[in-house]
């Protein structure tokens, strides 16, 4: 028998194995509750990795500077997971994963290990997989983790939620520079990269954004993005860009807890909002009622804020609402004994369980202790009669359990429901027992031997009529 059929799958990839950790992230990127679970399973050991951020526009040479960046850390004894994404085509749904070709020159080194996802739609410049992909990464034992994000806007800043640092990639000759690092792009920047630094137009990059980054002071000790300059395409600028990361890394160690624990808020809220859909989707919808609703959206019949509400107050009812019986729980076992006070001595003076006080029960001719244990009890029966049916059940019997008393929420379903699987009922309809309690019993024969009664349940437990 195969590792793979013995050792389960989070084992692996804590151990590192390179085919776990492929398959951890398949599963994940497929939405697999099996994925789910390998994430459960290796989050406490996760943590460790340091998760770096690429981004910028297309065309600025993101995966050739990550390329670059591998051989680099590589070159410092550091072990290198990536993830890279790239867009879903919105015609075909397909894409060309083309960055794990970019770097081939690193295939063949166990210390690096290189996936390449799609985006599936997702806006942001990241998959929405990609999080739990770089946890996967971490928990094989990965000192790096480098996310390449798609070619992003203005406003597809997801890697900051993400990463722990993030790294904005600039290229000159791109049109107006202020332009372009308008909003939000320029506001995730830890670190500026000028790639292409041998290209015109590099020094005038490099100025405009010192220009914008002049416009805040950076006071009370905060980190004041440098800009660095690279020419991916020969290694030339990428140790100095290293020892920025590093630089950062150590400047933000004291923070870095909450920028982690930023990150968790949007990784819960991302993953509640999806979960909360597909449960709409799978538990509220029925078949095709969510394309007529869009329809009737499209034609004015409703609004998108009363189709929302809806759906809303729909899934909470139907969360609230009892799928059917509740469960029964024990309310208490009936034990007949011959001398209730040569019971009592081994339930109340041995065990020391504290014992009611005693309830005459005339129409059944029997003397009644509860004894509390828990959320049960212990109800000990002496006859007080040789014509009480308990004095004739330890006649025929001997001393033992009696009956067990199951408190239901309602106890006529409870008896349809087992009338509907055949089993044998002494009382097909509940009959008063103490206190205003409803009850009816099982007949032994239908429950293995045992008599079982029903009892209704919100009513104090008191001994019933039998």
């Amino acid at each position: 028998m195969t590792e793979a059929a013995t050792v389960p799958l989070s084992e692996r990839v804590l151990r590192g194995d390179p085919r776990a950790v492929a398959r951890a992230i398949s599963l994940i990127e497929d939405e697999s509750p099996h994925g789910a679970e390998v994430v459960r399973r290796v989050f406490a050991r996760t943590g460790r990795a340091y998760l770096v951020g690429v981004t910028g526009s297309p065309g600025a040479g993101k995966s050739t500077l990550v390329d670059r960046l591998i051989a680099e850390l590589r070159r410092s004894g550091k072990t290198v997971g990536v993830v890279a994404v790239d867009p879903t085509s919105p015609f075909t749904g397909g894409a060309i994963l083309g960055d794990r070709v970019r770097m081939q020159s690193h295939v063949a080194d166990a210390g690096v290990f290189i996936r390449s996802m799609a985006t599936r739609g997702n806006l942001g410049g990241l998959a929405r997989s990609t999080s739990d992909a770089a946890l996967v990464l971490d928990a094989a034992g990965k000192d790096i983790v480098l996310i390449e994000t798609v070619g992003v806007g203005q406003d597809e800043v997801d890697i900051v939620r993400t990463a722990d640092i993030s790294i904005v990639t600039l290229v000159p000759g791109a049109g107006d520079e202020v332009q372009a690092l308008k909003a939000g792009i320029m506001e995730i920047a830890d670190i500026f990269v000028v790639n292409k630094a041998d290209r015109e137009g590099a020094d005038r990059t490099v100025a405009s954004v010192e220009a914008l980054l002049s416009l805040d002071s950076y006071a009370g000790g905060r980190w004041r993005p440098p800009i660095v300059k690279t020419e991916a395409n020969t290694g030339k600028g990428v140790p100095e860009l290293v020892a920025e990361i590093e630089r950062f890394r150590a400047h933000t160690a004291a923070s870095m807890g909450e920028r982690r624990r930023a990150r968790a808020e949007f990784r819960v809220q991302e993953l509640l909002a999806h979960r909360f859909v597909q449960h709409v989707h799978d538990q509220v919808l029925e078949a095709g009622e969510f394309q007529d609703l869009l329809n009737r959206i499209a034609s004015r019949e409703t609004d998108p804020y009363t189709a929302v509400d809806d759906l809303i107050e729909r899934s909470v009812a139907r969360r609230a609402a009892p799928s059917g019986p509740a469960t029964p729980t024990l309310d208490h076992l009936g034990v007949a004994v011959s001398d209730l006070s040569q019971a009592l001595a081994f339930y109340r003076d041995a065990l020391g369980l504290e014992v009611e006080a005693p309830e005459e029960v005339a129409s059944q001719r029997v003397r009644a202790h509860f004894i509390p244990v828990g959320d049960s009890a212990i109800e000990l029966l002496e006859a007080t009669s040789d014509d009480s049916p308990i004095a004739k059940y330890v006649a025929k019997r001997g001393p033992g359990l009696h009956h067990l008393t199951l408190r239901v929420d309602d106890i006529r379903a409870s008896l349809a429901q087992l009338k509907a699987k055949g089993i044998r009922l002494i009382d097909e309809q509940p009959r008063e027992g103490a206190h205003g309690s409803l009850v009816a019993f099982v007949h032994p024969a239908g429950a293995h031997g045992v008599l079982v009664e029903l009892k209704q349940a919100g009513v104090q437990r008191r001994p019933t009529d039998r």
